[in-house]
């Protein structure tokens, strides 16, 4: 069958319809964001003319590992755009903070919308307290001034060198979370990895199969693939490559499964005629219940829009913090509707890159290069703030505007490979090519 008796077949010809087949690995295009309304300025953070506080990562809480089932899985938000991770995790115990930020400094805790004390030394985003109860009973860490090596403060770029694994390397063509299904213990499945949305993401691309979801309420609904005889049709068309053939019959048995998992009654009977919370909540509940339904799942992964606050970012109110209230329920969603399966799962919440240590003349802030990585699950080492804090004073910014980088990310993903994942470090090299059995991933994240 040629492609033109093909689309003749299907009724679409000069309909100017585009075919996406199921099954093959493809590269996320977001869609453009909507124009923000104009913001009101936001009034100018108070200082209080207090000495700085002693520099602390917190205090780990001493518990047992907590049991699950025994399958290790791998949640990966990621937020695209570059968070400020400054205004995540607060540096409130340092007067340079607040000189360098006069109007977008979160306040220091106590203080109208001020920050969550945290450590002494480090606090929390008033719109993250949601995620407060899960720091305090040590599930909830961070790993604050971590990055990729690479200076690039190019959104394109410092994604896509992120989602491969692979800083500063042009030309790797699969995503790292990818490789990691290569490296698993195989599985009768072909539904190993499930990302939300509508087509693969770049993390994920590479030869084994990914099944995706659309997000939102028409989710689990059937699409043009699910009628018969477009799935015959296409299954025609691939009969005449060995390769293509089996990709797309393996697309199509992970669609079938994921469908029947999504709308079992099972499913139903969770949801207890409750209608789902709005924004964010509605796919992290979806996700966390097919992923605690279903074992095979043991990678997932969301990709959240909307971090590059040039302009009125805000301080604990404001832009930043109408982004990070629902992606606070959203989290906290996900790791409740996970139920017993959240003691076997790492929740990884990162960004390409952090932003530039002092505010612009826009109240906001522009591209810059040390972050926070969120870890989130049952047997995170939590109520901790995991690497080295570089400092912010001048002589300790890098190139003299952002918060440095000590943690590489590679060495927190490689550690939570190795160490929860339980991939061995033959396999290492191949997940991370370029991060070597000399580098020290052996992080202490986990209980």
């Amino acid at each position: 069958m040629n492609r033109r008796d093909f689309i003749r077949q299907l009724g679409l010809a000069g309909s100017g319809a585009i075919l996406i087949p199921v099954g093959l690995s493809g590269c996320v295009v977001a869609p453009p964001s909507k124009p923000l309304a104009k913001a009101k300025p936001t009034p100018p953070v108070t200082v209080a003319a207090t000495a700085d506080s002693p520099l602390s990562y917190g205090n780990p809480l001493l518990r047992p590992h907590a049991a699950g089932d025994g399958t290790p899985r791998m949640v990966v938000v990621f937020l695209r755009g570059a968070v400020d991770g400054l205004n995540v995790v607060v540096p409130h115990g340092d007067h340079n903070y607040y000189k360098a930020r006069p109007t977008i400094a979160v306040s220091r805790p106590g203080t109208p919308n001020g920050a969550i004390d945290l450590t002494g030394y480090f606090g929390l985003h008033p719109a993250l307290q949601p995620l407060l109860p899960y720091w305090e009973d040590g599930r909830l860490a961070f790993v604050h001034a971590s990055g990729s090596p690479d200076m690039s403060r190019s959104h394109f770029e410092a994604q896509d060198y992120m989602e491969t694994g692979t800083p500063g390397e042009h030309n790797t063509r699969d995503g790292w979370m990818n490789r990691m299904l290569g490296v698993m213990p195989p599985s009768q499945s072909p539904m190993q990895a499930l990302t939300l949305g509508e087509s693969v993401p770049r993390i994920l691309t590479g030869r084994a199969v990914v099944a995706n979801m659309p997000t939102g309420r028409d989710a689990t609904r059937p699409t043009l693939i699910d009628k018969p005889e477009v799935s015959q049709a296409y299954a025609a068309l691939y009969a005449q490559d060995a390769a293509l053939g089996k990709s797309y019959r393996d697309g199509i048995s992970a669609r079938k499964e994921l469908l029947a998992d999504a709308n079992s009654s099972e499913q139903k009977m969770a949801n207890n005629g409750a209608p789902l919370p709005n924004g964010l909540s509605i796919d992290t509940a979806r996700l966390g219940r097919l992923m605690a339904g279903n074992p095979d799942i043991r990678l997932g992964f969301v990709a959240v829009g909307g971090w590059d606050t040039h302009t009125n970012q805000g301080n604990g109110n404001g832009q930043l913090a109408g982004r990070l209230r629902p992606l606070a329920d959203g989290l906290a969603t996900l790791a409740r509707e996970l139920g017993p399966a959240f003691n076997d799962t790492v929740i990884v919440v990162m960004s390409e890159f952090g932003r530039t240590f002092r505010e612009n003349g826009n109240g906001g802030t522009d591209h810059g290069h040390g972050n926070a990585m969120w870890l989130l699950g049952g047997n995170v080492r939590g109520r901790t703030i995991h690497g080295h804090w570089p400092g912010i004073d001048d002589k300790s910014l890098n190139e003299g505007r952002d918060l440095a980088i000590t943690t590489d990310f590679r060495a927190v993903l490689a550690t939570l490979a190795e160490k929860h994942m339980r991939i061995g470090d033959p396999a290492m090299q191949k997940l991370f090519p370029q991060y070597g059995a000399g580098n020290l991933h052996a992080l202490n994240l986990l209980v």
